[in-house]
């Protein structure tokens, strides 16, 4: 489940990607797979980072992988890159887990090339307002998220890092209905029936990919979407001369 569209986030040949907070590598799987290029998976949780590595190295036994690829245990408020080091970043679903997101955000605004292009996402305010007060221990989980974003308020954010933005999207309506599911019925709770009858649709479309509920999901994405993403650029600078 890709929350970046690549479209809007195109790579191309030769680039080098950071893939800030990639989990288990969702998005560092679809660009390895797409272009001669060099991915930089990063995270904090090492648990993650090993099935990631072991989700790649499946891929380049079976000659999926056309990009150089390297994995590290890391975190976005200390960068360990010089600047200007990435074409293009995408940073999904990470911000709203740091503590000093402002911090994060200018890190990743460093060691992004002037001309680059990032991609950032977080949870939409309605949902997430939503979950937080339903229950409790949906962001009282270890390694949970820590605020809440409203739309301006990233905005604000990144814009005022240097970074201008070129679309915005909304994504993931159907997660918005789980993640309220699971709310309901207490999030800690495995074998709660509803919920996990909805996650088997969830990994039964997205593993069909369905035309209709692509479609379906689209239009409800613009009511309950679980997700905002943000697609910007760093300007060129001017090089002063005397």
């Amino acid at each position: 489940m890709l929350t970046v569209d690549f479209r809007l986030l195109p790579i191309n040949s030769g680039e080098r990607v950071m893939d800030m907070g990639c989990g288990e590598g969702r998005h560092s799987w679809h660009v390895c797979s797409q272009d001669h290029c060099t991915v930089y998976g990063m995270d904090m949780d090492e648990v993650s980072l090993q099935k990631a590595r072991y989700v790649l190295a499946m891929m380049c036994a079976a000659d999926e992988i056309r990009a150089n690829w390297h994995l590290l245990k890391g975190d976005t408020q200390t960068l360990p890159f010089p600047d200007g080091t990435f074409d293009k970043i995408v940073c999904s679903e990470v911000l709203e887990h740091v503590i000093d997101d402002e911090q994060g955000v200018r890190e990743l605004v460093r060691v992004l090339k002037d001309g680059g292009s990032i991609a950032v996402s977080v949870p939409c305010h309605f949902p997430e307002s939503l979950y937080w007060r339903i229950s409790e221990a949906y962001h009282t989980n270890p390694g949970g998220h820590i605020r809440i974003y409203k739309e301006n308020e990233m905005i604000d954010m990144l814009t005022r890092n240097d970074l201008e933005i070129y679309a915005v999207r909304y994504k993931h309506a159907f997660h918005s209905v789980y993640w309220l599911l699971k709310c309901l019925v207490g999030v800690r709770d495995e074998q709660a029936l509803l919920p996990r009858i909805y996650h088997k649709f969830l990994a039964w479309e997205m593993d069909k990919d369905r035309w209709f509920f692509r479609k379906l999901e689209g239009f409800l994405d613009n009511f309950f979407p679980k997700s905002m993403v943000f697609y910007l650029q760093k300007p060129v600078r001017e090089v002063v001369t005397d």
